[in-house]
């Protein structure tokens, strides 16, 4: 029987008209290993992309939930390690929030560790001959903020829950990776799993 797997992207945010991360997702294959894909866009606003995840995962109980995010000015795809309980952004999200200082969880510890395999899954990934590294700060953006929500909710159970951070794409700056080399990078991490 296939594991399901709960794999999200997120919407274009700033100034961006697309977003690596979703337009990977939403090309690889509906199965991958033994793990039978969900895929689902997140809006990339502060509280409610946790949220939009929870509410599909209520519905179909995934075994694990991998979201995956773009961070402009990383070389490699990066599986994150850590998520840290602040929401600290630079620019506003995509609903003109932009918190400064503040607990994603008033009575959460200060940071979860990442439930999945982080390290296979980068050396995966640099095994298909992609650029892959274990990444220690999923940021203070709405990325760690649906990491570390993600985590806080399913803390003590046999759901695992992590993330993956994607460099641009070739047009929306340097260093980028071609779309297909992501894709192929997100398949290879979750072999791994």
């Amino acid at each position: 029987m296939k594991r399901k797997l709960l794999i999200t992207g997120f919407d274009a945010f700033g100034k961006a008209d697309i977003n690596p991360s979703w337009e990977a997702v939403r090309r690889l294959p509906s199965t991958i290993g033994d793990f039978e894909l969900c895929k689902l866009q997140i809006p990339t606003v502060f509280g409610l992309a946790g949220e939009t995840v929870l509410k599909i995962a209520g519905q179909l109980n995934p075994d694990m939930i991998l979201c995956v995010g773009q961070a402009g000015g990383r070389d490699a795809v990066t599986p994150e390690r850590i998520a840290v309980n602040i929401r600290d952004a630079r620019i506003p999200d995509n609903a003109g929030n932009q918190p400064r200082g503040e607990f994603v969880a008033e009575d959460g510890p200060a940071a979860y560790f990442s439930t999945v395999p982080v390290m296979d899954m980068a050396q995966a990934v640099r095994d298909a001959q992609i650029p892959g590294n274990v990444s220690n700060s999923a940021g203070a953006f709405v990325c760690n903020d649906t990491l570390y929500g993600l985590l806080y909710h399913y803390a003590g159970t046999a759901t695992k829950v992590g993330f993956i951070h994607v460099p641009w794409l070739p047009e929306q700056g340097s260093p980028s990776l071609p779309l297909t080399d992501t894709a192929a990078a997100l398949e290879a991490a979750i072999r791994a799993c």
